[in-house]
């Protein structure tokens, strides 16, 4: 009998005894034995604190970024493996696929994060505030990795993605992870984890993981610790609640199975693209993964004169769903992943029973392709019908985590967003209707409850991701019975696991902690001239102090017969009564060009190119006579990774665009992006 271990301060461990037996989903064969019993949790979390924790928090940025972007390609590399393993879940292939590849791209996705950070361990969040009237002293936030462990709590449903998701983002934070995943299918997670333990990639102590039960994993957390559970609400209420949360106030991402709906909105009668993407819809979310999936949909909302329309098309739809052993290319739907959660959607589609009616399925009489029907954990696809959901209302507090919905109706929008909201909280409801009106009225109004919303219809069905699928770059979380949390959210989820600090002081010093030039701080003037230096070279903060320009009523003319810009304000000077100007003034444009025939330095150097313009503002009119000049001054330095050997080693530097006239007060500001040549051509 194979014992599936647990890796824990630098090597595998079995637990004691037997806590948890694994059976194969499809075949109810026993397929090895779990335990976490005997684990030392103090030593896990000091551990991962020392080892993993140090080494993370001393990589950059992108650092993090490619080492998660090594890491996406190498279990690409070993995914057949994933999947045969997968099978014994329950999986079909396109379940599997979500699981791991939906994962391994969570790595992709945050890797490429990297580029939308500092070249630094830490992050510096927003802009510099004044906080003084000369300048002098002013304030900024940075945002540092906890010096903690991230303890992920996952669920069964999803072993390897649920994985994935989180730690890419604590990962690229800088923390260490502790994976317990569900006890019942740790043996997919373990497979992998061993792969990513022997390929080194990642730090010694970044990652560890926990097969059985848990029991005390929580025990040790301290106030840099962060916690994130998926699962049942009940079961993470009570996690959220424990003493060692709750006295040292760690952090605790909940996210909840929950009621979530779909809405067909009424302009999507029989006959048009939407209503047959609305069933198919529906009836993938309730087929896939058998429908055990926290976002699948467990009410479907429709008017109350398509009720008959739906059930039908839905029932004609469903009628061609297989199910059996994913092996058998003809099966459609796998099993449910344990005899265990059988009985437990089972007992709730009898709670269920006591308001409403089965109409499509039966509990007990289907038919399976290629196993046996008591053997494994199969479980019929069931629809009920609800046609008072306002008053039958336990289909808003019960869930049954299988292939389990329930169809009702609505009398208007207004009555669609009050039925969808009864189900306390949910991680996602869809509207599907090509009337953008009626998705406003939905959306806007249902939005509080919900932690997504997706509008679906003809003009972006084939490209959907559907109702069903959380993306690495948005938030993945709800409010109320889904649990309040968020997760993933590209850069927001990154920035759960950083402590956020303001920071005060003198320009310089601000410049300094936040390797960003600040106003105020010194500029020293640069010996060459910036241009003729390699990306290694630059200084944060030095400065080319240029030549002034005397701007005419000729250069305002010809810069208007170049660009076409005949602007009232720029070429006739009796239409401005009444208007903010005093005479004919500079177009903006024009500043910023003469701007750059001012600081460019014109011979072959280092710079490659100049790609764009951020923060631009013109804060001062400026008329013929005005004398302009610039201050061009380094504000930040981007390190940039080489793409293969024959790439040019490179970085961006940011530099400040500073146009002021004679009496030294600024009247355009801008910040270009320019792409710089290393002299060291090996890195």
């Amino acid at each position: 009998m194979k014992t599936y271990q647990n890796y824990a301060y630098g090597e595998w461990v079995s637990g004691e005894g037997s806590e948890t037996d694994l059976f194969h989903a499809i075949t109810g064969e026993q397929i090895g034995i779990c335990s976490s019993a005997g684990l030392d949790y103090a030593k896990i979390m000091d551990y991962a604190r020392e080892k993993g924790g140090r080494t993370l928090r001393k990589m950059t940025f992108p650092q993090r970024g490619l080492m998660l972007k090594e890491l996406a390609l190498f279990l690409l590399k070993n995914k057949r493996k994933y999947y045969e393993l997968s099978a014994a879940t329950g999986a079909t292939r396109v379940d599997s696929w979500i699981d791991i590849e939906g994962g391994i791209g969570n790595l992709f996705a945050n890797a490429s994060l990297r580029r939308q950070f500092p070249d630094l361990p830490y992050y510096v969040d927003g802009d510099a505030v004044p906080l003084s009237k000369g300048g002098s002293f002013i304030g900024h936030h940075i945002m540092v990795p906890k010096e903690g462990v991230a303890i992920h709590i996952n669920a069964f449903n999803f072993p390897i993605w649920g994985m994935l998701e989180k730690i890419a983002v604590n990962l690229l934070a800088g923390v260490p992870a502790v994976v317990k995943p569900s006890e019942y299918t740790c043996y997919l997670t373990e497979l992998m984890v061993r792969d990513i333990i022997d390929s080194k990639i990642l730090p010694e102590g970044a990652l560890q993981l926990v097969v059985g039960l848990g029991r005390g994993i929580l025990d040790h957390v301290t106030n840099e610790d962060i916690v994130t559970f998926t699962g049942s609400a009940a079961t993470g209420k009570v996690l959220k609640n424990l003493p060692s949360i709750v006295d040292n106030s760690v952090p605790f991402n909940l996210e909840a199975d929950s009621l979530n709906a779909a809405i067909l909105g009424k302009d999507a009668m029989p006959g048009t693209p939407e209503f047959d993407i609305f069933i198919k819809e529906v009836q993938r979310e309730i087929t896939v993964k058998a429908g055990q999936k926290c976002t699948a949909v467990r009410r479907i909302i429709v008017p109350e004169e398509l009720m008959d329309d739906v059930q039908g098309a839905l029932a004609k739809r469903l009628a061609k769903n297989t199910i059996g052993d994913p092996a058998d290319k003809s099966v459609r739907m796998g099993s449910l992943a344990t005899k265990l959660q059988v009985e437990r959607v089972r007992a709730n589609v009898e709670l269920l029973m006591e308001e409403q009616d089965i109409v499509i399925g039966d509990l007990d009489q289907f038919d399976v392709i290629g196993a046996n029907k008591e053997a494994g954990a199969f479980f019929s696809p069931i629809v009920f019908r609800n046609e008072d959901p306002h008053n039958k209302v336990g289909v808003h507090n019960i869930e049954c985590f299988g292939p389990v919905s329930t169809l009702m109706p609505y009398k208007d929008i207004e009555d669609a967003v009050t039925i969808a909201k009864k189900g306390k909280g949910s991680l996602v409801s869809s509207i599907i209707t090509a009337d953008d009106s009626i998705a406003t009225d939905y959306v806007i109004n249902a939005a509080s409850m919900h932690g997504r919303i997706l509008v679906l219809n003809e003009r972006c069905a084939s490209e959907s991701t559907g109702h069903g699928s959380p993306m690495p770059m948005l938030t993945h979380g709800g409010p109320g019975r889904a649990g309040g949390g968020e997760e993933m959210g590209g850069k927001r989820g990154v920035l759960h696991y950083m402590q956020r600090t303001a920071i005060q002081g003198h320009p310089q010093t601000i410049t300094a902690l936040t390797k960003q030039f600040q106003i105020g701080a010194d500029q020293p003037e640069a010996n060459p001239h910036v241009f003729r230096k390699h990306f290694e070279e630059l200084t944060v903060g030095e400065t080319v102090f240029t030549h002034k320009h005397t701007v005419t009523e000729t250069d305002i003319v010809n810069f208007a017969n170049v660009s076409g810009d005949n602007f009232y304000a720029h070429m006739d000077v009796t239409s401005l009564d009444e208007t903010i100007f005093e005479q004919r003034v500079a177009h903006g444009y024009f500043l910023l060009s003469k701007a750059a025939g001012l600081f460019v330095e014109p011979k072959k150097g280092p710079v490659l190119l100049n790609y764009g313009i951020d923060e631009c503002r013109f804060t001062k009119p400026v008329y013929p006579g005005t004398t302009i000049g610039v201050r061009f001054t380094v504000k930040e330095k981007i390190d940039q990774e080489k793409r293969n050997d024959a790439d040019i080693a490179k970085g961006i530097v940011k530099f400040l665009v500073d146009i002021y006239d004679e009496t030294g007060e600024t009247v355009g500001i801008a910040t270009i992006l320019t792409m710089v040549k290393k002299r060291d051509q090996s890195k």
